[in-house]
């Protein structure tokens, strides 16, 4: 018979068996289904958002063309350039300062001064609707509440007395312009002299929006603005462009849930090989009874591949469709955390994305066990139950295999935004896969060397551990992938939450005050050092810079390492001293003299260096106040950016940055009781003077883990359920044989209490030993992730250790329970007489 032949035959027997029903492989089913929709629904909805970026980048924005000129404000060169085009401005400045109630209460706020064409896209919308007049302020509700404001309550911003007219609803451009430290206030331009707080080398930021004529090509009108204006250094950006830091926080967090999706369907992919390996037991007669008539083992191997390849086209549809509901709930729960709106279809990328991963992962797993069935011989498969086959599969069905499993492995390195990160998931993955292999292993090897104990219990308890046919390492090793995950998840989220809250610096700063003006900065030190509970102030020059050039190559085309390209956008901070900073240490190079007046020098982060790969004498280009000035790199030294004290990435030499006009930056360190009266002291003394409390920055970023953490544990969730569903499966493939053993321990005398206590023996041995492998492969990873990509410490939680192991055992010891009680229920007699 030839090829055409047999496939034909493999077809007709395929259909007549799938006139049956698969009722026996619906935990295949549902495993499929579950990994496909979790990888479905973080794709569709991270395709719907990038849609909504793109189809409102010029709302988002504020216009087609933005012009960011940093601290210092945009020239009317610009203006007459723009408008003679024929562009709309309108001009913003975003600065922080602190708003102050008639009782004196103050909180910290993102303030942002808009003029009259403000927005040139969009809406904004105030409750009570009214338009942003001078001599008003629009708050957050959030400020409102905290201050304890009504409509028409006097606010202070800086010098002015503002009123608070209305409440932000709606702002059109919020995510090109966040409120990072503290809520919106919003005024008119006309407004922002009033309060003094634009000062010579105050910290703000001045932007530019133009609305371009009709059919006029952003990209060609900024690449013309670009050259008009070389040498001023700013950054200007189209709408298609919006928010490019948006865009990289979607595609990382995109791509780890995804692959802790791939996680749930790997673990769904154990769920496969055990169901189709069930499948194929309870369908040994049949196939035995083929091969004992002649059939090829091809042709058997085709009929079950079809089957099963059928089942699992229904499974990735049900996924696929699952999936997409998931995004709609999914758009709905985070609606206020989300950027955008997500523009939610059924986008074909990564739908077919989780549709290949489906397929990749169901023929990998289910080749082995079908190639395995299809070459054992008849008489072997009638012995299989009790003297399982060691047989394996032919050569061509191993080949199909490894390339089955090579091909996953490649989609997901080549969906991944970080290529390598995925590559080592792989390696972890597949070392996490042995780890549980091995010790499954280790423990059949110890039941075995125990299997002489007394009490019967745990002798037989023991010996169901390596008896033929044993699931003990397939709910090892499912159990254990899946609370690997969440085990993970946790020690990640709690590690980052336990540097953030747990672990501040003893000495770390209670305030960072800015904007102090240079002939501010002896009342300010004076004052602050008499405020009771003060230990320590220390105040250093602050100015902005932007790196125009590294070695003579432009910013906009000069390669890093993803981690440090980061100091490459955007305004970095300046400083310059005479004397290395308070805990140096430095690493190459030394330090200039304290009476250097010579050319400009820096010193350089030794670990930005090492990412951009300069190193001593090479030139750094900084704009700073509209002008590039060279740097030449002194030394390098290291920065313990956990002490949260005044670290710079860049240090400067004295001398030509003396002259030019700058604030101060401080530092308070002291009795946190004290907080409110420090901060009402030296605003008051000092209005155009901002406090930043430590710890609520700190809180604001917990708040934010606290989201991205809910997100990855539902994720990790969905992993430990597929790992549910195989134990679910195991349990139920194995309760034909669980039902003959305990009418057989019947019937020789066994009470119902004996037998249950082995079998709850032999399922809590499995569950700690899979809850301490997953606790110690979950702690690998955490460690993985926080130490070599997040760069922070790292500790272990044993709490959360604990609850890893115990949950397992637990779990283990539950789905024993049903199968265990659902066995003693069976009736010896008909059995026997079936039998």
């Amino acid at each position: 018979m030839g090829i055409l032949g047999q496939t034909r035959l493999g077809l007709v027997l395929a259909r007549r068996e799938l006139r049956g029903g698969m009722r026996s492989l619906r935990i295949v089913l549902a495993c499929l289904a579950l990994g496909v929709a979790a990888i479905a629904a973080v794709g569709t909805l991270r395709a719907g958002i990038q849609a909504g970026l793109r189809a409102d980048g010029a709302r988002i924005l504020g216009g087609d063309v933005e012009v960011r000129g940093g601290s210092r404000p945009l020239p009317p060169e610009l203006l007459a350039w723009a408008t003679a085009r024929g562009a709309v401005p309108s001009a913003i400045t975003s600065l922080r300062a602190m708003a102050v109630s008639p009782k004196g209460e103050r909180m910290l706020v993102e303030l942002k001064a808009v003029d009259g064409a403000y927005p040139l896209i969009g809406r904004l919308e105030l409750d009570p609707p009214m338009p942003l007049a001078a001599g008003m302020i629009a708050l957050d509700p959030l400020v409102a509440g905290r201050l304890g404001l009504a409509l028409g309550d006097e606010v202070r911003i800086g010098e002015a007395h503002l009123r608070f007219a209305a409440t932000v609803k709606v702002e059109p451009d919020k995510v090109a312009t966040p409120a990072l430290f503290g809520p919106r206030a919003m005024i008119a331009a006309a407004t922002l002299p009033e309060t003094q707080l634009i000062q010579p080398g105050s910290l703000y930021q001045s932007d530019l929006r133009l609305r371009l004529p009709a059919g006029a090509d952003p990209k060609a009108f900024a690449e013309s603005l670009q050259a008009a204006f070389a040498a001023e250094g700013w950054r200007i950006r189209t709408a298609d462009a919006a928010e490019p830091g948006v865009n990289r926080f979607l595609d990382r967090s995109a791509s780890f849930l995804t692959l802790a999706g791939l996680t749930a369907l790997l673990v769904g992919g154990i769920g496969v090989a055990t169901g189709v390996r069930a499948w194929l037991e309870a369908r040994a007669r049949s196939i035995a009874t083929l091969r004992c008539l002649g059939a090829p083992s091809s042709v058997i191997f085709l009929t079950y591949l079809i089957q099963v390849m059928a089942l699992a086209a229904l499974g990735i549809v049900i996924g696929l469709t699952a999936g997409y509901g998931l995004t709609w709930a999914a758009a709905q729960a985070l609606s206020g955390a989300l950027p955008v709106p997500p523009r939610l279809a059924p986008y074909p990328r990564p739908l077919i994305g989780a549709a290949l991963y489906g397929f990749l992962t169901a023929l990998a797993f289910a080749l082995w066990p079908l190639g395995r069935a299809a070459r054992i011989s008849g008489a072997a498969l009638f012995r299989d139950a009790v003297q399982p086959a060691t047989g394996r599969p032919a050569w061509p069905v191993l080949a199909l295999n490894a390339l089955a499993a090579l091909a996953l492995i490649g989609l997901v390195i080549r969906s991944s935004g970080d290529p390598y990160f995925a590559a080592g998931f792989c390696g972890a993955a597949i070392g996490a896969l042995l780890l549980f292999r091995l010790g499954a292993a280790g423990l059949m090897l110890f039941a075995r060397r125990l299997g002489h104990l007394r009490r019967p219990a745990l002798r037989l308890g023991l010996a169901n551990l390596h008896r033929p046919g044993a699931p003990t390492v397939l709910l090892v090793v499912s159990l254990g992938i899946g609370l690997t995950t969440l085990a993970a998840i946790a020690q990640i989220e709690g590690n980052l939450r336990r540097e953030l809250a747990n672990e501040m610096p003893a000495n770390a700063p209670n305030f960072f005050f800015i904007d102090i003006q240079s002939d501010q900065a002896g009342r300010f030190d004076a004052l602050a050092r008499g405020i009771p509970g003060i230990e320590e102030v220390k105040r250093v020059p602050s100015l902005r810079a932007r790196v125009a050039a590294v070695k003579g190559i432009p910013a906009e085309q000069y390669r890093t390492t993803p981690e440090t390209a980061w100091a490459l956008r955007g305004d970095r901070g300046l400083t310059y001293t005479p004397a290395p900073p308070d805990g140096t240490r430095l690493v190459a190079g030394q330090w200039w003299a304290a009476d250097y007046r010579g050319p400009p020098l820096l010193s350089f982060e030794a670990n930005i260096a090492k990412g951009w790969e300069v190193g001593l004498g090479d030139v750094i280009t900084l704009n700073i106040l509209g002008r590039n000035i060279d740097f030449t790199i002194a030394n390098l030294r290291d920065v313990n950016w956990r002490g949260l004290g005044l670290n710079f990435a860049m240090v400067a030499s004295p001398g030509l940055l003396e002259a030019a006009p700058h604030t101060h930056i401080a530092t308070l360190r002291g009795d946190a009781a004290q907080d409110a009266t420090v901060l009402r002291v030296l605003t008051d003394a000092f209005p155009n003077v901002t406090g930043i409390r430590v710890r609520d920055a700190l809180e604001a970023v917990a708040t934010l883990l606290g989201r991205i953490g809910t997100a990855m544990s539902a994720v990790g969730g969905v992993t430990l359920l597929a790992g549910g569903l195989v134990l679910a499966g195991a349990v139920a493939a194995g309760q034909r044989q669980r039902v003959r053993d305990a009418v057989v321990l019947k019937t020789i005398g066994a009470t119902r209490r004996q037998i249950r206590a082995a079998w709850m023996v032999e399922y809590a041995l499995i569950g700690l030993v899979a809850g301490a492998l997953a606790a110690v492969a979950g702690s690998a990873a955490s460690w993985a992730v926080v130490t070599l990509v997040m760069q922070a410490h790292w500790a272990p939680l044993p709490g959360t250790l604990a609850a890893t192991v115990l949950g397992c055992a637990l779990l283990t010891l539950l789905c024993g329970q049903i199968g265990t009680a659902l066995a003693l229920r069976a009736r010896p007699a008909p059995l026997l007489r079936n039998e």
